[in-house]
């Protein structure tokens, strides 16, 4: 953690994975009957949070979970995950495509990262740009709680980049879940909640 306050033109809110394949009811995991009412919640949720940091300077990034297609466009899984959700298929979290994509409520981002594992720093380029940009801070809400968000955090934390964790504008499959994952992030991240973020931003 830094000891001096990070302004909002060096801090970025990171929005982990809400694409239209995981929350859209036309999405893959839709189809797959695969959702939970407080992953549902979280655009309307962020939205408040990404408005403000628009207006105050702030940075928008999105990572977008991907499934890369091979020569025959099927996709790249995972054995682990194609165990987990074997319902994944052609064109599913392909780049480029509306599965893809960060859902409208939340889009446009300024900076989009294709990720293939949890974390959003795993063989990505989303340190090179934080440097970059000299993006000190990073704000964190989005899926799943327990899996991109926490290993995203982690990662930040391994890097000197300090991490505030949204309680309320992340989310797993469920409730129990979700919250022993916020409560093992606490040694590693400040733990807040949205609206306090908003109260920050706006001073």
């Amino acid at each position: 953690m830094s000891g001096d306050p990070i302004p909002v033109t060096r801090t970025a809110l990171l929005i982990v994975d809400l694409q239209n394949d995981f929350l859209h009811p036309d999405g893959a995991y839709a189809r797959g009957g695969q959702g939970a009412a407080s992953i549902a919640a979280l655009p309307s949720r962020l939205k408040p949070l990404a408005d403000v940091f628009r207006a105050a300077g702030g940075w928008i990034i999105s990572t977008h979970f991907t499934l890369v297609p091979g020569k025959d466009g099927e996709p790249l899984i995972s054995p682990h995950l194609k165990a987990l959700r074997p319902f994944l298929c052609k064109g599913d979290f392909a780049p480029g495509s509306w599965g893809h994509a960060l859902v409208d409520e939340l889009a446009p981002s300024d900076l989009q990262i294709e990720k293939i594992a949890y974390s959003a720093f795993y063989m990505t380029r989303l340190e090179w740009l934080l440097r970059k940009f000299s993006i000190d801070r990073l704000v964190v809400g989005g899926i799943v709680t327990n899996g991109g968000v926490a290993s995203t955090v982690r990662d930040a934390h391994v890097r000197d980049i300090e991490a505030v964790v949204l309680s309320d504008g992340c989310a797993a499959f469920d409730d129990a879940t979700h919250q022993t994952a916020i409560a093992a992030l606490k040694p590693v991240a400040r733990v807040a909640t949205i609206a306090d973020m908003l109260a920050e931003t706006k001073r």
